[in-house]
């Protein structure tokens, strides 16, 4: 399965946290993350990520075009619901796309647990189906 990772700022260290305690389980797919996000990743847990621009630098836009051409099967989007804009155009437009595309999408550690639990007992094999890339 290939997993796109992105985090707020003020969630980073939360992904990281996620990602080192689910790392046997995510280290059987194929991960990709915004920039500084997968560096902190990969520097914290030695899982291999392929890494776009960071967010603001087109990052977000590079991972929804992989979204829109059906090229990723999970979307693990660590959203800061503090965040003074915390409905922007980039946010909405990837939670749009998911939702179109059917991509299962987690937007906090409570959803994002269960979806990977869900994928470690082969629960989202049916992406296999949809998406034959894999």
């Amino acid at each position: 399965m290939n997993i796109a990772l992105i985090a707020h700022d003020a969630k980073k260290e939360l992904m990281v946290q996620f990602c080192i305690a689910y790392s046997g389980i995510l280290n059987k797919h194929n991960l990709c993350a915004t920039g500084i996000t997968g560096k902190m990743i990969s520097e914290s847990t030695g899982l291999k990520i392929q890494k776009f621009l960071s967010g603001s630098q087109g990052g977000m836009q590079q991972i929804a075009a992989r979204i829109a051409c059906n090229e990723v099967d999970m979307l693990l989007f660590f959203r800061d619901p503090m965040k003074q804009n915390t409905m922007d155009a980039n946010d909405e437009s990837l939670l749009r796309l998911c939702d179109m595309h059917g991509i299962p999408l987690a937007t906090n550690i409570a959803t994002a647990e269960v979806l990977i639990h869900g994928l470690d007992r082969g629960d989202l094999e049916w992406r296999n189906v949809v998406s034959p890339h894999n």
